[in-house]
């Protein structure tokens, strides 16, 4: 394998750790909220989040390439702060696919969320749990195997994204060119060995990744 294959796939499992570790502090509270709250406006912040999920990636790119600019809000914000500017840099990257996998993360925790019921957190309530030691204490545990998919899934979306990476990052060696881009250059100079190489690890993955969460799925079914 090339150098900078094994460079941009050690890319790619940071950007992929980073994006999960991002989405499970943000995501949790997010989910937590959807599960429970009744108020009129779930519905508008659901479909928000399920929005990457139907849009082209491309489209998703280029509004946040335009946030993150120097012209965009949180362009203005970054340089308020004074950090340089987001597009082109592995933290814009973080930014972007965090957008871009939120669904991923969200969705299941929610599901694992609604599926603890009300008869659990009204048993703590009994004995004085506060919320804050309710939640982690009750739903965390009975919720553990909606982490662990939504991390997965989250970690593996991250890893096979390609139009939101370029449109934000560009191709800079080192710096944003991942393992999806690297495959789009080998494809683009006609290097079909190395291109397949890249793909079936890709597809690898992807297939050990589905295997893993249905064999969850099916473990808790048989134990429900």
């Amino acid at each position: 394998m090339e150098p900078g294959d094994l460079q941009a796939l050690w890319l790619t499992a940071r950007l992929a750790a980073t994006v999960t570790g991002v989405l499970l502090v943000l995501g949790t509270p997010l989910a937590w909220w959807l599960a429970r709250t009744r108020h009129w406006c779930k519905g508008v912040v659901a479909a928000v989040i399920a929005l990457p999920l139907v849009l082209p990636p491309a489209v998703l790119g280029f509004y946040l390439l335009l946030a993150m600019g120097p012209t965009g809000p949180l362009g203005h914000l970054t340089q308020a702060l004074g950090f340089k500017s987001l597009p082109f840099t592995f933290w814009g990257l973080v930014v972007g696919s965090s957008v871009y996998s939120l669904p991923f993360m969200v969705q299941p925790l929610q599901a694992g969320f609604a599926a603890v019921g009300e008869r659990p957190l009204e048993v703590a309530a009994t004995l004085r749990a506060s919320p804050w030691d309710t939640f982690w204490s009750v739903v965390v545990p009975l919720s553990a195997p909606a982490f662990r998919n939504a991390a997965i899934l989250t970690f593996a979306h991250t890893v096979g994204e390609f139009g939101v990476v370029l449109m934000i990052g560009g191709n800079l060696p080192g710096v944003t060119r991942v393992v999806s881009v690297q495959l789009y250059d080998h494809v683009e100079a006609l290097e079909y060995g190395a291109a397949h190489r890249l793909s079936a690890m890709l597809l690898t993955f992807a297939l050990l990744v589905l295997l893993a969460v249905y064999h969850r799925r099916a473990r808790a079914g048989e134990r429900a």
